[in-house]
């Protein structure tokens, strides 16, 4: 059976690899929502794409890709992808407790931000998310 550390699997040790798997626990809604975005918006930052739109790989694409094939919202998200299911409420329904159009925007509004410690951001010239 192999190993799911590859540290220990291969020998190797010290502060690299040990320090290779974390978890964070995300423990409310602004949690979880920070989390989604700063992943979708890893490739703006690492300057390997200008707009989410142009962010292969991440889920916030995939997501704009579906509206804009159905800007009337009629169509259900993507499949594969938890759902935006709105407001968290007591009998929630399974799903993210956001509105996706809400959720878009802040993508929107977070990844145009100028970070000192950060390489990319999305340019003043581009469209807002659809």
């Amino acid at each position: 059976m192999r190993n799911s550390y590859p540290f220990l699997e291969d020998g190797c040790s010290g502060r690299f690899w040990e320090g290779w798997f974390k978890s964070q626990a995300l423990l409310d809604e602004k949690a979880l929502v920070a989390c989604l975005a700063y992943v979708d918006l890893n490739p703006i930052r690492a300057q390997i794409a200008e707009t989410p739109e142009e962010s292969d790989y991440t889920s916030v694409q995939v997501r704009i890709k579906a509206l804009l094939l159905y800007p009337d919202h009629t169509a259900t998200q993507p499949e594969g992808l938890m759902l935006f299911a709105g407001n968290p409420r007591k009998d929630m329904p399974k799903g993210l407790p956001f509105w996706l159009e809400y959720y878009l925007e802040l993508v929107d509004w977070i990844g145009r931000i100028l970070r000192e410690d950060k390489q990319g951001n999305i340019p003043s010239h581009c469209l807002p998310i659809p």
